[in-house]
C-alpha cells in the first residue's frame, strides 16, 4: 500500500506518516518515469492526442497526488521527521519534473503531434492545451542545447533545495522568538480579546507564573500590540522582533536571497531573456517585466501626494495628542497613531465589530451569498481527527479544528466538489492565508481542495471572533477555492486557478467586496450572542473608515511589487548590495520617512522566496486584480449586489472556465470590454 498515492477521494490523513514518504515517493516516480517513456516509445505515424498530451497529463497523476499531499502537511503540519522525509526526496522529484520540457525525445514526439492534422483538428480546449503545454516547454528550455539543459535542470534543483530553506528559516525564527509579561498594567490599551488569547497560549504553553500573557510573532497575536498597546517600549520589542525574522544566525535568509535572485536571472538569460521577469511574464496579462513596472509606477504617480499628506497628517496627529515636535514618527508608532486617530475621528473601534463575525457564522453567511449567486448549496460533513491509523467512518482531517465541507449544484444536485478549512494559527503551520487544489476533477468528478489562514481562535469558551480584516481574508480565500470547484475544463492543467497568475487574483478579490455591501453583510454579520445584524449606525461608521488612510495601504503594496519587479528585471544593477541599502535605494520614492529603517522585508517575504517561482516578478498581480475586480463588481453594483443573473454569468464566464481560453477574452466575456482604471481608484477614495 502507498497512502500518500491512494485514490480516495477522502484523504486518510493518519496513514500519512513519515516513513511512508519514501516508499511512495519512489513508487510514484517510478511510475511517471515509465509513463513518460512510453510516450518517447511511439512511432511517429500513431500519434494521437490520447496517446501524446493526454498521456503526458496523466504521467505524474500518482506523482502529483503524493507529492501534494506531502507538502500541504508540511505547510500545516511541520514536524522533524516529515521535514527530513520531504528533504530527502526534494531533490529527485525536482529533478525529475525538471527533466521533462528538456526530454529531447518527449519533445520531438509533442511537436510531431502539435503539427500534425489531427492537431488541428482538436476542440478549443484541448486545442489551447495542446498550444500551451508546448509553449509551457519552450519556456523551460526544451530547444536548448544538452549542456544548456544541463545547467537549467541543475538551477532548478538548486532553486528548490534554496526555497525550501528559506521558507524553513522563516517558520523557525517565527516560532523561535516569545514575549511573556506577568505585569497586567503593561497591557493597558490591549483590548480583552487579544489579552484573552494571550493568557490562554501562556497556559497552554504550562507558563507557571499566573497571571502570565504570552505573545509570538504569529499575526493574530503580535498585530493587537502594535495596533493597540499604549507601552512603546513592548510596541518597539515586538516590531523588532519581527523585523528580524529570517534575518540572524542560522536563520539568516541574506545570502539565500541573493542566490535565488541570481539563478533565476540565469535561468532566465539560458532561456533567451534579458532578465527573469520577461521570462515568467511572457504568458501573462502584463506580457513583460517593464510593462509590470510601468504599470505600478504610474500608479505610484497618481497615489503618491495623498500617500504622503497622509503620513503628515499621522505624524501632526500624534503631535497635537503628544506636545512633542510634529517629526517622522517611528515604525513601531504608525499602526498605534492611526488606530488612535482612527477611533477618533470615525468613532470606530474594530473590537466592537468582533462579535459580529464569529467565524461559523462567517462562514454560513458566505455559503449563502455564493448560493444565491452562484447556484450552489454547501454542507458541513462531520469529521474525525484520527491519530491511530485505523479506518473509519467519518471523513479525517488532519488537525481537529479542520473542518469539511461538501458543495453541490443547486438544480443538478450534483456534487461539483469539496474543501477542508483550517483557520487557526499552530506553531507547525506556517503564515499567512491562502487556497490549495488537491484534485482537480474532470466534469462529472468532483474537486477537492482546501483554505487556509492563521485567524483569531477561540478563547475562554467563546467562538472564535474575527476582524473585519480576517473576515475579508476568509472571503478572499474562498473566492480562490471557488475557482477552483466550479470549474467545467475536461483538462485538468487547464482547470480551476491554473490560470495566468495576474488574473489568479480576480476571483479572489472580487469576494472581499461582499464583505462591505449592507445586503451581504446582513447575510452573516451577526452577533454571536444575540443573533442581531450590525446596528445601522455601527455600518455608517464602518463605511466612512473604509478609506481611512487608503493611500498608505496601497502605497504598501505597491512598494512590495515595486521591489519585486526590480530586483528581477534589474538584478544586475543590485547585485553585491547590502540588502536593506538596496531595499531603501529602490523603495525611497515609496516609503515616507522613518525615524528608523525597517530591515528587508526581502528576507520574510515569502511570496518571492518560498517556492521556484511563486510571485516572483509577479506580486503586481494583487493590484491589477484589484483594477480587475473593482471593475468588475460595477457589474455587481449596478445590476443588484446579490442578482443571481449576475453570478450565474461570473459563474460561467470567469469561474467554470480555468484557462480554457485568455484571460482578457473571458474578462471581456463578463464585462463586454476591457477593464477601467478608475472604478478602483473611486473605491479608494483616491480619484479626486
Amino acid at each position: 500500500m502507498h497512502p500518500f498515492l491512494s485514490p480516495d477521494f477522502h484523504v486518510r490523513w493518519s496513514t500519512l506518516v513519515p516513513e511512508a514518504v519514501e516508499p511512495d515517493i519512489r513508487h510514484a516516480l517510478s511510475l511517471a518515469k515509465h509513463a513518460i517513456e512510453a510516450i518517447c516509445d511511439q512511432g511517429r505515424s500513431a500519434l494521437t492526442y490520447d496517446s501524446t498530451f493526454l498521456a503526458l497529463e496523466n504521467a505524474t497523476e500518482e506523482l502529483g497526488r503524493g507529492w501534494g499531499r506531502l507538502n500541504h502537511l508540511d505547510s500545516v503540519c511541520d514536524n522533524p521527521a516529515q521535514r527530513e522525509a520531504l528533504n530527502k526526496m526534494l531533490a529527485e522529484v525536482t529533478d525529475f519534473y525538471a527533466s521533462i520540457p528538456l526530454n529531447g525525445r518527449l519533445w520531438e514526439v509533442l511537436k510531431a503531434f502539435g503539427e500534425s492534422a489531427e492537431a488541428s483538428k482538436l476542440d478549443p480546449v484541448k486545442k489551447r492545451f495542446v498550444e500551451e503545454t508546448l509553449a509551457d516547454f519552450r519556456q523551460s528550455g526544451a530547444d536548448l542545447p544538452p549542456a544548456e539543459k544541463e545547467r537549467i535542470a541543475a538551477i532548478e534543483a538548486e532553486l528548490s533545495t534554496l526555497t525550501k530553506q528559506y521558507s524553513e528559516h522563516v517558520l523557525d525564527s517565527t516560532n523561535a522568538w516569545e514575549l511573556v509579561i506577568t505585569n497586567e498594567s503593561k497591557l493597558a490599551g490591549l483590548p480583552e480579546s487579544a489579552k484573552a488569547a494571550a493568557a490562554a497560549n501562556a497556559k497552554a504553553k504550562g507558563i507557571a507564573d499566573q497571571p502570565a500573557w504570552r505573545f509570538t510573532l504569529q499575526f493574530p497575536s503580535m498585530f493587537p500590540i502594535m495596533q493597540h498597546l499604549h507601552d512603546d517600549a513592548i510596541r518597539h520589542q515586538v516590531w523588532e522582533a519581527s523585523s528580524r525574522v529570517g534575518g540572524y544566525g542560522d536563520y539568516d535568509n541574506t545570502p539565500l536571497v541573493w542566490r535565488i535572485l541570481g539563478l533565476r536571472h540565469e535561468k532566465a538569460v539560458l532561456l533567451g531573456h534579458g532578465h527573469f521577469a520577461d521570462l515568467t511574464l511572457l504568458r501573462r496579462m502584463a506580457g513583460s517585466g517593464e510593462a509590470a513596472l510601468s504599470f505600478i509606477e504610474k500608479l505610484h504617480a497618481r497615489i503618491a501626494p495623498a500617500y504622503h499628506a497622509e503620513f503628515r497628517q499621522l505624524a501632526q496627529y500624534k503631535s497635537a495628542k503628544t506636545g512633542e515636535k510634529a517629526d517622522a514618527l517611528q515604525p513601531w508608532e504608525t499602526a498605534y497613531w492611526a488606530e488612535l486617530q482612527r477611533k477618533e475621528n470615525y468613532d470606530l473601534d474594530d473590537e466592537a465589530l468582533r462579535p459580529y463575525f464569529p467565524v461559523d457564522g462567517v462562514m454560513a453567511g458566505m455559503f449563502e451569498i455564493a448560493s444565491r449567486l452562484f447556484g450552489i448549496t454547501i454542507r458541513q460533513c462531520e469529521t474525525v481527527f484520527n491519530e491511530t491509523g485505523e479506518a473509519s467512518s467519518k471523513i479525517e482531517v488532519w488537525h481537529p479544528e479542520v473542518s469539511f465541507y461538501e458543495i453541490h449544484d443547486s438544480d443538478s444536485g450534483a456534487h461539483l466538489g469539496s474543501f477542508y478549512a483550517d483557520w487557526h494559527p499552530r506553531e507547525s503551520k506556517r503564515g499567512g492565508a491562502w487556497m490549495n487544489s488537491l484534485h482537480n476533477g474532470h466534469p462529472g468528478e468532483p474537486h477537492l481542495g482546501l483554505i487556509v489562514g492563521n485567524m483569531s481562535p477561540p478563547v475562554d469558551g467563546k467562538p472564535a471572533l474575527l476582524t473585519h480584516g480576517e473576515v475579508e481574508t476568509i472571503f478572499h480565500e474562498f473566492g480562490h477555492l471557488l475557482h477552483g470547484m466550479l470549474s467545467e475544463v475536461p483538462v485538468r492543467s487547464l482547470a480551476g486557478t491554473n490560470v495566468a497568475w495576474d488574473f489568479v487574483e480576480l476571483p479572489s478579490q472580487i469576494m472581499e467586496n461582499f464583505c462591505w455591501d449592507r445586503e451581504s453583510l446582513d447575510l452573516f454579520a451577526r452577533h454571536f450572542e444575540s443573533g442581531e445584524t450590525i446596528p445601522e449606525a455601527l455600518f455608517a461608521k464602518m463605511i466612512a473608515a473604509r478609506n481611512y488612510l487608503s493611500a498608505l495601504d496601497f502605497m504598501r503594496q505597491l512598494s512590495l511589487a515595486k521591489l519585486d519587479l526590480e530586483l528581477h528585471i534589474h538584478y544586475t544593477r543590485w547585485l553585491g548590495g547590502e540588502l536593506d541599502a538596496v531595499d531603501c535605494e529602490i523603495l525611497k520614492d515609496y516609503r515616507a520617512p522613518l525615524k528608523t529603517e525597517t530591515p528587508s522585508m526581502l528576507r520574510r517575504f515569502g511570496h518571492l522566496f518560498s517556492s521556484s517561482t511563486g510571485y516572483a516578478a509577479g506580486y503586481y498581480s494583487y493590484k491589477w486584480a484589484e483594477v480587475l475586480d473593482a471593475d468588475a463588481f460595477t457589474r455587481f453594483q449596478n445590476e443588484g449586489v446579490l442578482n443571481p443573473e449576475t453570478g450565474r454569468s461570473f459563474r460561467e464566464h470567469v469561474l467554470s472556465q480555468g484557462n480554457a481560453a485568455p484571460a482578457e477574452e473571458l474578462y471581456r466575456r463578463f464585462m463586454g470590454r476591457d477593464p477601467e482604471l478608475e472604478p478602483l481608484l473611486t473605491r479608494a477614495g483616491l480619484n479626486g
